[in-house]
């Protein structure tokens, strides 16, 4: 049986009532006085004025320096791993993963569609080709089920190595992405992944703090990575990590994003290319201090979580996005789904919705749909361009769950 709201969501005369009902919605979740609302702010209430100044005090502000190593450390205990590798950005994290993973040039990588950018550029930058397929609407990741179809469809295995029939290239990996920090079903995925010998790469850069089945996002694979950009929940101004359990990999990340410069008191010796992509230290202090407030940021965004839950129950024609039962996210973006057949109301309520000074914004553009990969190898896609455009994404901040 169809509510009010749910007939006026399809009737054209009557977006506009349907999204300022959003609106409406959205101020009662937020703390009383709201006046406006960032999608996504960082918080300095611990330990950052302090770190930032020793830097400078102490003149280690660059690629050197006590708190880059402090920060590696923190962070491979966060996420449960033996490993962790800072560089100054996400995406050159996810690069990089890709390369020391054995990534050759040409090479195919299968990721979703439905993901920021930077994944996909990511694996051209590392000389692969991404590969793109469709999600599953419980995750908002990769569908293990939709993955395992599509390959039985178009690959082969020609002497030991999967091939793409379709383009003739090899298929190399896969890269999950957990989105807006939701846990991929990764079990299930995984076994796909290995009976078709595919190496995984996760995409963790949106789910420090998340877990699947318990256990952390960013040590379900044997190369993860992570983001601290601005927006994200944990920030070193810009910044990512390469995260594993294998002594090598780690050796290997570390010598590559220090120009593989090899040790010495005053020789500038290399023995291969590689990248100045280490994170500096004035960048790690930040991160570290806001690393240690971890915890109570989790706790601050399943408050702010729940407030939308209860805000938003018993609008017809959307939802807030919840876990799976396996999953429990770090709720990084908190995302509002329209039902099927409620796509036309997704300009009116982001058109509402930032007029009232509340910053909300769809979900990405899929990739497969931006002109440069608009020609890449590619699965149906009819979840993926459905939930594209049903998705708002809802001002996050874990600041805003106080009072």
């Amino acid at each position: 049986m169809t509510t009010p709201l749910q007939s006026a969501s399809v009737e054209s005369a009557r977006p506009n009532a349907y999204a300022l009902e959003v609106v409406d919605r959205i101020c009662r979740a937020l703390p009383p006085g709201t006046t406006g609302a960032a999608l996504h702010e960082p918080s300095f209430t611990g330990r950052e004025r302090e770190y930032l100044v020793d830097c400078i005090d102490t003149g280690w502000v660059s690629y050197a320096g006590a708190y880059v190593e402090r920060f590696e450390q923190r962070l491979a205990r966060a996420c449960d791993v033996p490993y962790a590798v800072a560089v100054c950005s996400g995406t050159v994290a996810l690069q990089v993963a890709l390369v020391v993973s054995g990534l050759k040039p040409g090479e195919e990588v299968i990721l979703p569609a439905l993901t920021f950018v930077a994944s996909a550029n990511a694996v051209v930058h590392a000389g692969g080709v991404p590969h793109f397929v469709d999600v599953d609407e419980t995750t908002l990741g990769i569908d293990p089920a939709a993955l395992d179809a599509h390959l039985a469809r178009i690959a082969d295995r020609r002497a030991g190595e999967l091939i793409n029939r379709e383009s003739g290239r090899r298929i190399f990996g896969l890269l999950p992405v957990h989105v807006f920090g939701h846990p991929v079903d990764f079990d299930p995925m995984l076994d796909v992944a290995k009976r078709y010998g595919l190496f995984v790469v996760e995409d963790a850069t949106e789910a420090l703090g998340s877990r699947y089945k318990e256990k952390a996002c960013g040590s379900l694979a044997p190369v993860a990575t992570l983001s601290f950009n601005g927006n994200k929940i944990v920030t070193s101004g810009g910044g990512g990590a390469i995260l594993t359990g294998d002594r090598e990999i780690a050796r290997r990340t570390h010598h590559l994003t220090t120009t593989a410069k090899l040790p010495h008191r005053w020789a500038f010796n290399h023995d291969e290319i590689g990248w100045n992509y280490r994170l500096p230290n004035v960048n790690a202090a930040l991160g570290l201090a806001q690393l240690e407030r971890l915890a109570p940021m989790l706790d601050a965004k399943k408050r702010l979580w729940r407030r939308y839950a209860d805000a938003f129950s018993g609008l017809g024609g959307a939802r807030i996005f919840s876990d799976a039962s396996f999953a429990d996210s770090n709720r990084w973006l908190i995302a509002l789904i329209l039902d099927r057949g409620n796509e036309p109301m997704l300009e009116p309520i982001l058109s509402a919705t930032n007029d009232a000074g509340l910053k909300t914004r769809p979900a990405w553009t899929p990739l497969h749909q931006l002109p440069m990969y608009a020609d890449n190898p590619t699965a149906p896609l009819p979840v993926t361009e459905s939930l594209a455009q049903r998705i708002v994404c809802l001002p996050s901040s874990p600041f805003l769950a106080s009072a």
